[in-house]
């Protein structure tokens, strides 16, 4: 019967997984704490595949620990659910609140899996170190709250203060609410009318003034942009027979009409994008204002002046000039159009052009989130990944820094390595440029999230030039290659390939040099790396005891406890080392970390302390 139940609830865990891996894209202010709970549940899933597959007996401490997890579980796809589908606005009002009930429910699943014994599971040793860390996260997560957009809440908290908020202010609240177009405002609508019904029209009466006065602002910040939705003939009528004085830094210098689509040329002067086009397009090479030889072609938006025009118009009455451009599906048309034209740089133009092109793509991908989904659907993954192979150093670094920042949209990462990129991203890694290897090892560690991504990163030969980074990069280098060495180093083989490529003695430098930076990096490899006997084998031999010891008297609370878990590691079946280990008089510190330590860090200093009890309960008594 009990088989039965442990069989049905790892079952339900399985489904409670899927479930909440298939909810989709977050896109509101609760974003990061929506995206980080979702990861760390995903990353449960191979301990209850696990189970399943191996229908072993569970005992009944296990039973109890799975089920208040499914409840945890259940908890978690409702505050899942909740804030996907509610107001935008609303969420971004009630963030200090849904903050406190993601804290809440990562508590609840991190106590549930303190209750499950994984050592007496039968686990591979892969998914148990996996599900180990991942409980580690859990545990971090639970120490604190997840940190808000500040950029977010001073916008909220200066609407909240004036009368007349910018238009400035009122633009960003709309791009990071995603608030940006009239459908996206008439499901706001709704959502916020559904709210009020559901509630009966009793929530706080401060919170629906400012939601209805944010989603007036809102509104009028998006007609800007869309000056035919929504409005009266007789306003369109009144608008146009009024005829203020246009700001000479408004009108194109070339056509002398005011900007509708301003863009900044290699010069820095500003004109209207059909005007500077067309000159462009004549054959002319030069800045038409100041006559400069212009240095590439590429025409780069100019969002500042822009938002200026239309504050003008809206202030003054006038109509706001119509692109010619037509909305798009994602990202904004002006992007687009840009996007568009760098691609056909980079598939006909010449080797000026194209660096020129990767370079602009680079910024734009950086830019924000809708670029990256405008940008790989117009088809550019594949181009950027043929420039990696260019001789010229700098367009090989546009192209990777470009992948870098198109990798944090997670369909892209699957589109980059389906095209064959990490052969060569780890190519770029070997010879490509100080900035070019540092962004090279960033993408890997961006790709590696993706648990199939880190198998294929270590099998195209990644490793041994990362750790060649490691010791030779910048501080930032150094710091781009720990983090894609550790990310990496969760899978089984990859241990083994570090410490083959003769990753400890490094790891072993950077640990004694405190005014280096890179104690924090190295402990954690190394506690990952004494998991494996290969990795414990080459940690011995480095003669480590020494500064692990002084780490576990003196470093941080995290340090601290990464070194107790290597000290275990290295001390468990090993006599020899703990001797040395009496003999640095390292009891008393073990001790005290047992009592005051984080609680991976009290139950790792507390075994060794059993074994060292051991061997003095064996060594014989000289009398």
């Amino acid at each position: 019967m009990a088989d039965q139940e442990g069989g049905d609830l790892v079952s339900q865990l399985v489904d409670s997984v899927r479930e909440i891996s298939g909810l989709p894209e977050c896109r509101n202010a609760v974003k990061k704490m929506y995206g980080n709970l979702m990861r760390r549940v995903k990353l449960l899933s191979p301990l209850f595949e696990e189970l399943k597959d191996n229908e072993q007996q569970l005992d009944d401490g296990d039973l109890k620990g799975l089920q208040a997890l499914k409840i945890a579980l259940n908890l978690a796809l409702e505050v899942l659910k909740s804030v996907n589908d509610g107001s935008k606005i609303y969420q971004a009002l009630q963030i200090e609140k849904t903050a406190g009930k993601f804290h809440a429910v990562t508590t609840q699943i991190e106590e549930a899996l303190s209750q499950i014994q994984y050592e007496r599971l039968n686990l591979s040793e892969e998914v148990r170190e996996q599900i180990e860390l991942v409980h580690v996260q859990f545990k971090r997560a639970k120490g604190r709250m997840d940190s808000f957009d500040l950029q977010l809440q001073r916008d909220l908290a200066m609407v909240n203060t004036r009368d007349e908020p910018d238009l400035e202010t009122i633009k960003r609240l709309s791009e990071k609410l995603h608030l940006t177009t009239v459908s996206d405002l008439q499901r706001e609508t709704n959502a916020i009318h559904d709210m009020m019904r559901a509630t009966d029209g009793c929530a706080e009466d401060d919170c629906i003034e400012m939601l209805s006065f944010l989603l007036k602002e809102i509104k009028g910040c998006v007609m800007l942009g869309n000056p035919e939705v929504d409005m009266e003939e007789g306003e369109k009528s009144v608008m146009r027979h009024r005829s203020p004085v246009i700001p000479d830094d408004f009108r194109c210098p070339i056509s002398l009409e005011l900007m509708k689509d301003p863009v900044i040329v290699s010069t820095g002067q500003t004109y209207e994008r059909a005007s500077i086009q067309k000159w462009l397009d004549a054959g002319h090479k030069t800045c038409p204002k100041t006559q400069q030889t212009l240095l590439h072609t590429a025409l780069t938006p100019n969002y500042v002046l822009k938002s200026l025009i239309a504050l003008w118009c809206d202030s003054n009455g006038v109509e706001l000039p119509k692109s010619n451009n037509k909305a798009g599906r994602s990202g904004s048309e002006c992007d687009r159009t840009v996007i568009g034209s760098l691609l056909q740089k980079l598939v006909i133009g010449d080797s000026d052009e194209q660096r020129s092109a990767a370079g602009e793509l680079r910024l734009l991908a950086k830019r924000n989130a809708d670029n990256r989904v405008c940008i790989a659907e117009a088809g550019a993954i594949p181009l950027l990944v043929e420039l990696l192979s260019s001789r010229d150093g700098r367009t090989q670094e546009h192209a990777v820094t470009a992948l870098l920042n198109l990798s944090i949209n997670e369909t892209n990462k699957g589109i980059i390595v389906s095209v064959g990129a990490i052969p060569e991203i780890v190519d770029v890694l070997k010879n490509g440029s100080t900035e070019a290897r540092e962004n090279a090892a960033a993408t890997l560690f961006s790709l590696s999230v993706v648990d199939e991504n880190k198998v294929a990163i270590g099998a195209a030969g990644a490793i041994p030039p990362l750790i060649d980074l490691l010791q030779e990069g910048t501080p930032r280098g150094k710091k781009d290659a720990a983090t894609a060495i550790f990310n990496l180093c969760i899978y089984q083989g990859n241990k083994v390939r570090a410490v083959r490529a003769g990753i400890v003695p490094p790891l072993m430098r950077l640990l004694k040099d405190a005014s280096g930076g890179m104690m924090d990096e190295a402990l954690a490899i190394l506690a990952i790396l004494a998991s494996h006997h290969e990795g414990k084998m080459a940690i011995a031999e480095a003669d480590p005891m020494e500064v692990l010891v002084e780490v576990i008297r003196s470093g941080s609370a995290r340090n601290r406890e990464n070194g107790s878990a290597v000290l275990w590691s290295l001390c468990a079946g090993d006599v020899r080392l703990l001797k040395i280990v009496k003999e640095l008089g390292a009891e008393e510190v073990l001790k005290e970390l047992s009592e005051n330590g984080t609680d991976r860090a009290k139950r790792k200093a507390g075994s060794v302390l059993e074994l060292l009890q051991r061997i003095e309960s064996v060594e014989p008594v000289v009398g």
